[in-house]
């Protein structure tokens, strides 16, 4: 059962990176350049394309922070998980 919990985890955050990364993209293609308009004075073709770059980098980097906040999280409570039965022996 731990097993399967575990893995249950794992591929929640796989699911969860992608679903950032696509979230990053549909904002871009939803502001139809409109923020780099804006902010970079960019107009037409242009400045779709460039929110679509801007988005989509930053949802890989948002995706890839907090994700790997996820696992770093999900090893540490592993390794003391494993380091437990250990602690609790008397010697």
């Amino acid at each position: 059962m731990k097993f399967l919990i575990i893995n249950s985890f794992r591929i929640m955050v796989y699911v969860a990176y992608i679903a950032i990364i696509v979230g990053g993209i549909a904002l871009g293609l939803y502001n139809k350049g409109e923020f780099s308009n804006e902010m970079l004075g960019l107009a037409g073709g242009l400045s779709q394309v460039a929110d679509f770059a801007i988005f989509t980098a930053a949802g890989w980097i948002a995706a890839s922070l907090v994700c790997g906040l996820i696992v770093t999280l999900m090893d540490i409570r592993d390794d003391i998980n494993d380091r437990l039965p250990d602690a609790r022996r008397d010697d």
